[in-house]
C-alpha cells in the first residue's frame, strides 16, 4: 500500500484560477489540475492507494467554506472507501473561536488539521499557534504544518527548526507533522535540530530535490517510524515520488513499508 500524506486540491472552479496563479508564484509546472478528479487520475497512474488532502485557510473568515469542501471529500470516502481520498481540516490560529472550531473539526471525525505559517502571516512559535497546537492535541487531532522556505515569502522564515523546537518544548504535541522534512531547503539544520525529536517528518516536495544520501541519512537519524511519504502534488509528480522511495538506496524493505504506508495507517486509523 502507498499513502500520500500531503496533497492539495480545490473545488473545480477555484482550481481553474488558483493553480495557474500559484504556479506563476512557485514557478513550477503542476503535475495535475488541482481537482478531485485530477488527483484520482494521478493516483491511478502512480500506484498511490490513498491521498490525504491538506486545505489551507489563509484568512479566518474562510474556515466555514473550506470545512464544507473538506467534509464533502470525507463524505465521499465514508460512502465509498474506493474513493481513496481523505481530507484534513484547515484552520487559522487568529480566529477568536479557534477552540470551538477545533471541537467541531474533531466532532466531525477529521483526523487532523493543516496550518501554513507563511500563508497565514504568523511565526510558528507565536502564542496563537502554541494554543492551537495544544488544544488540537488535547482533542486527539494530528497537526501538520508547512516548515521551512516557501516562495510566497522568500525573505522570511515563518517556521524554522528553532521555532518548532520552542513549540514542541512548550506543548509536547504527540502528532505534530513537519512538512518538507522539517525545513524546506534547510535540511542540514533540520537534521541537526529536529531529527530525534518527537515529531513526524513528511517527504513532500523535498523528496525530489534532496540529495539521496542526505535523505537516507535523515531517515536513519530520525527513524523510519517517524517519516511519512508525501508528495505535495500538484507541485510534485506522485509517480516520480513513489519511485524515489521504492528505489532509494540504504533503506530496508521494512523501512520503506513504514514510510510508504505503515506510519500513515497508524495516524489515520486505517
Amino acid at each position: 500500500m502507498v499513502i500520500d500524506f500531503h496533497t492539495h486540491i480545490f473545488p473545480d472552479k477555484v482550481a481553474a484560477k488558483a493553480i495557474p496563479h500559484l504556479a506563476s508564484i512557485i514557478k513550477q509546472i503542476p503535475s495535475m489540475d488541482g481537482t478531485l478528479d485530477g488527483l484520482r487520475a494521478s493516483m491511478e497512474q502512480s500506484g498511490v492507494d490513498v491521498s490525504v488532502v491538506l486545505p489551507v485557510v489563509t484568512a479566518p473568515h474562510q474556515f466555514d467554506s473550506i470545512l464544507r469542501f473538506a467534509s464533502a471529500v470525507n463524505e465521499k470516502w465514508a460512502e465509498n472507501p474506493d474513493t481513496r481520498i481523505i481530507s484534513f481540516a484547515g484552520i487559522h490560529p487568529a480566529h477568536p473561536d479557534y477552540k470551538g472550531q477545533l471541537r467541531l473539526i474533531a466532532s466531525e471525525g477529521f483526523k487532523g488539521i493543516k496550518i501554513h505559517p507563511n500563508y497565514q502571516g504568523m511565526h510558528f512559535n507565536d502564542i496563537q499557534y502554541k494554543r492551537l497546537v495544544y488544544t488540537a492535541s488535547e482533542l486527539g487531532l494530528a497537526v501538520l504544518t508547512h516548515a521551512g522556505f516557501d516562495p510566497v515569502t522568500p525573505d522570511e522564515d515563518f517556521c524554522s527548526p528553532d521555532m518548532i523546537l520552542d513549540v514542541v518544548q512548550e506543548t509536547a504535541p504527540p502528532r505534530l507533522i513537519l512538512a518538507h522534512m522539517g525545513s524546506n531547503t534547510n535540511y542540514e539544520e533540520s537534521l541537526k535540530k529536529l531529527c530525534g525529536q518527537n515529531v513526524y517528518l513528511d517527504t513532500a516536495y523535498s523528496i525530489l530535490h534532496m540529495e539521496e544520501e542526505l535523505l537516507t541519512r535523515m531517515i536513519h537519524s530520525h527513524g523510519a517510524d517517524k517519516v511519512l511519504f508525501a508528495t505535495d502534488t500538484p507541485w510534485a509528480d506522485q509517480k516520480a515520488c513513489v519511485e524515489k522511495i521504492q528505489t532509494l538506496p540504504g533503506l530496508s524493505v521494512e523501512e520503506k513499508k513504514q514510510i510508504l504506508s505503515g506510519n500513515a495507517q497508524y495516524l489515520l486509523g486505517i
